[in-house]
């Protein structure tokens, strides 16, 4: 349920609200908008004595929210999210730009990409510390190292960090160091661990699953924000089907059908979506075309000698190029990158 406020609603006609809603067995989630105020009511109980607080001064109507998804969706809040990343916007009329290598490598290249990808236009550096791969023989990440290396990049370059968290364990760990918590498709239904970010304070890119359905997504996304952290921008990377042209099937479809159902952010990772670094930036320009809020792009200073996903970075030349593309889409579309 949703219990939509009148226009005017007072702080205290609201508080007295939230504290009839918590009596009553629910969780509620206060959503401010620009002419009012709807309060989410979240639990197991039987609804029926939600309908009571029409009646209740300061309340316009209760709604009943039939999507499985209650606060992630446009029902709950028709405004789209803006998450405050250090003074860094996601999801307003700029469009976000996330770029640095798959993994983090020594510091002095690291810091190289990271002035590289700087000097393009990005505003958020993002590299691995910890690597969750298919076979237990290939790189795993350099894991503390990793985040101390991201941290000098930082001091030098002045970019927020976007890097990924596999465990539960990790999470006080990678908060220390991180502006932004990754999660990657293989955590997209890990729901104990999407549970603990909920408390974290951190803003959180959330990746597509490679086999989740859309409605599957929204519903893991909703674990962390019901969980206490509204700050989750969804992330489509590719999904697995039957073709095997390309690393993954890069959904463009879900870009602009997540924009219609949810209010978050939507990142889009081309990068491995395509596995081909040569469609990366034809991909990123669609993407900003179809709606995405940012884009998250992998780049290297030499592919040939990365440590892990070479085949799918671009060069700093080349990243400078699809910025320079994008950036013409996204003027074209009355927005700015």
């Amino acid at each position: 349920m949703i219990i939509v406020m009148q226009a005017g609603a007072s702080e205290a006609q609201i508080e007295s609200v939230v504290k009839r809603v918590k009596q009553l067995g629910y969780d509620a989630h206060i959503s401010k908008g620009e002419e009012r105020t709807v309060i989410g009511c979240v639990g197991h109980a039987d609804k029926s004595p939600l309908q009571q607080l029409a009646a209740t001064p300061g309340v316009e109507s209760v709604v009943p929210i039939l999507k499985p998804w209650k606060l992630v969706g446009r029902q709950f809040k028709p405004e789209s999210t803006v998450i405050d990343v250090d003074g860094e916007l996601i999801g307003g009329d700029r469009i976000a730009l996330m770029a640095g290598p798959c993994s983090v490598e020594t510091e002095e290249r690291t810091v190289e990409i990271a002035r590289a990808v700087k000097a393009a236009g990005a505003r958020f550096l993002r590299g691995g510390a910890f690597k969750p791969r298919t076979s237990p023989y290939a790189f795993q990440g350099l894991e503390r190292e990793g985040l101390e290396i991201l941290r000098a990049a930082k001091r030098e370059t002045g970019l927020r960090i976007v890097t990924e968290l596999l465990s539960v364990r990790d999470i006080e760990l990678v908060c220390e160091y991180t502006d932004i918590i990754q999660i990657g498709a293989r955590n997209c239904q890990n729901f104990a661990l999407l549970k603990e970010l909920g408390g974290t304070g951190k803003p959180v890119l959330f990746k597509r699953g490679m086999s989740t359905t859309l409605k599957e997504y929204l519903q893991a996304a909703e674990y962390i924000v019901a969980g206490g952290n509204p700050d989750v921008m969804l992330c489509e990377r590719g999904i697995r089907t039957f073709e095997d042209s390309t690393r993954n099937t890069f959904d463009l479809n879900a870009v602009a059908l997540l924009k219609q159902w949810s209010h978050l952010p939507m990142i889009a990772d081309p990068s491995h979506g395509t596995g081909i670094w040569s469609l990366v930036a034809p991909m990123a320009a669609a993407s900003v075309a179809a709606g995405a809020d940012g884009l998250i792009i992998e780049v290297h200073t030499e592919p040939e000698q990365a440590w892990s996903d070479g085949q799918q970075s671009l060069r700093p030349d080349k990243f400078q190029a699809l910025v320079e593309q994008c950036r013409r889409v996204a003027e074209a579309v009355g927005r700015s990158l």
